[in-house]
């Protein structure tokens, strides 16, 4: 358009009459959509999925996808949404949404979508995957479709974020979530139908910032967490001093570290990025869990818990609030939520003794028999004792597609790690059960039992001589003990265990006691 400026017949530049006429017009609000609908989405198939956007108000408003037509009007807020009939697996469509303008989405494709969520193991990216390279390579998957959203944490419920859909190519997979791929990859792989993965794991992330804050105001078992955030959310001035602070002590250890040719060490959390991090009650499910809620999935896969250890206790009924709360949300029923139980990390000891991730471990293992539509795969045996985010991502995501696959899709898999379910005594010796155990028991790596620990009613536990008594049975006992009351298995930060299903799944840690354990009074 050219500079000039032009008259109108009363002598009031025409660029400025029309932005008097605006001032005084309402503003049109286009259609919109958030990012969830885009080009090369995936839609859940056999599901009434629904689509949601943003209107002006009282604005009529038309979605047309695959010969079907919703139409709805936006509320006073301009909010609308319409429900689509479930879909068939297939594609690609095109999904119009018109109203005063027209939004036209391409590509998009129906088939199973899961979200996949935790802290930094499910973050963990497919090129630092064992082999990610390789994988990354033959990644070129145009019927998985990928979508990650972004790290944002506040007390202010968003309903939007800054991403898109793409395809799986290398470049695309490389630096997706691992775990999220390789399980994706093993679901199209088996089921021949699209795949679209959700990615919203945040590294280091405990489980209340995934939580409502609400629901965990209103309860008192976590009063002691909300009142220490309390505490900290009013006393930002001592915590910018006490920062500052640490900021100086750091700039002297970095410098000793590059004198001594040492790794530096990690910088001070600034009080902006504690309030604003992955810790905060309630930060994370309104700023990125929140905009993806209703979109149509078939579940939800987790790998988290080592932000929470200290508190394992707690997690007992935290973690079961954290996915009560999203199925409530969600409004699609009790979707599946499959999780990885944590693996063994820290060095190895050579006596029995407590443990907080042996108790968060338990934690997990006992939401199955609080929440339906769950399960657990153990990974007890693919950790790395000194790193906390193992490489081997490859079974771990083969274990929780083992999950979906058998109870999601009908496919005759082994799924469920054998697992403890009785004890007796006798003559000085404890014979457990162990059930899930399809087609008996096995030692591996060595040809006698390991991991198994016993005591008395002193609750001093000793390593215990094991053997294989059955298809499902373990015989349990040590000199130390005559009279055992008390056994447990791989029961340790990094134990040494080794047992599993002859279909090759380990066995579940379990203890048969319930005494207090080191994190039962931790808030």
């Amino acid at each position: 358009m050219n500079r000039r400026t032009f008259m109108n017949v009363a002598g009031v530049p025409s660029l400025v009459m029309s932005a008097l006429i605006s001032v005084g017009a309402p503003a049109r609000a286009d259609v919109k959509l958030p990012a969830l609908f885009g080009n090369h989405m995936v839609l859940q198939q056999k599901q009434a999925d629904k689509v949601w956007g943003k209107a002006d108000a009282g604005e009529e408003v038309t979605v047309t996808i695959a010969g079907q037509t919703k139409t709805t009007k936006a509320d006073d807020n301009g909010k609308w949404s319409v429900t689509l009939d479930p879909l068939k697996a297939g594609g690609p469509h095109e999904m119009t949404v018109k109203g005063k303008n027209t939004v036209t989405f391409d590509d998009v494709l129906v088939g199973e979508v899961w979200i996949c969520s935790g802290q930094s193991n499910m973050q963990w990216d497919l090129g630092q995957a064992n082999d990610g390279d390789l994988e990354a390579l033959a990644a070129n998957f145009p019927k998985i479709r990928l979508i990650s959203v972004p790290q944002l944490g506040t007390q202010e419920p968003k309903d939007d974020f800054r991403g898109q859909w793409e395809l799986c190519t290398p470049a695309t997979a490389k630096g997706f979530s691992a775990v999220g791929f390789l399980f994706g990859r093993q679901l199209y792989q088996t089921l021949d139908v699209p795949i679209g993965l959700i990615d919203d794991a945040w590294g280091g992330s405990a489980a209340e910032a995934w939580v409502r804050r609400d629901l965990l105001e209103k309860d008192e078992k976590y009063k002691g967490l909300i009142d220490r955030w309390v505490a900290l959310e009013k006393d930002q001035d001592s915590l910018k001093a006490k920062y500052e602070e640490a900021l100086e002590k750091h700039k002297e250890a970095v410098a000793k570290a590059k004198e001594d040719g040492k790794p530096a060490p990690r910088a001070p959390q600034s009080p902006s990025g504690l309030m604003n991090g992955n810790s905060r009650p309630g930060n994370i499910y309104n700023g990125v869990l929140k905009p993806t809620i209703g979109y149509g999935l078939k579940g939800a896969i987790w790998y988290q818990g080592e932000s929470n250890a200290s508190r394992a206790y707690q997690y007992r009924n935290l973690f079961p609030l954290m996915i009560q709360s999203w199925r409530d949300e969600w409004g699609i029923g009790d979707f599946s939520f499959y999780w990885v139980q944590l693996a063994d990390f820290m060095a190895e000891k050579s006596e029995p003794g407590d443990s907080a991730w042996a108790e968060l471990r338990e934690a997990q293992t006992m939401t199955m028999s609080k929440l339906k539509n769950t399960g657990q795969a153990v990974i007890i045996d693919i950790g790395e004792g000194q790193d906390i985010h193992p490489r081997n991502k490859q079974d771990v995501a083969k274990r929780l597609a083992r999950w979906a696959l058998a109870k999601d899709y009908g496919v005759k898999v082994p799924y469920q790690s054998p697992t403890y379910t009785s004890m007796e005594v006798n003559d000085g010796k404890i014979i457990v059960t162990i059930d899930n155990a399809t087609g008996g028991l096995k030692a591996y790596d060595f040809p006698e039992v390991k991991g198994f620990t016993i005591a008395g009613k002193d609750k001093k536990f000793y390593k215990a001589t094991a053997k294989l008594v059955g298809n499902n049975k373990v015989e349990v006992s040590a000199e130390q003990v005559s009279e055992p009351v008390a056994v447990r298995y791989g029961w340790a930060d990094n134990p040494i265990c080794n047992l599993y299903g002859k279909d090759g799944l380990p066995l579940t840690p379990f203890r048969t006691d319930d005494w207090a354990g080191v994190t039962a009074e931790a808030k």
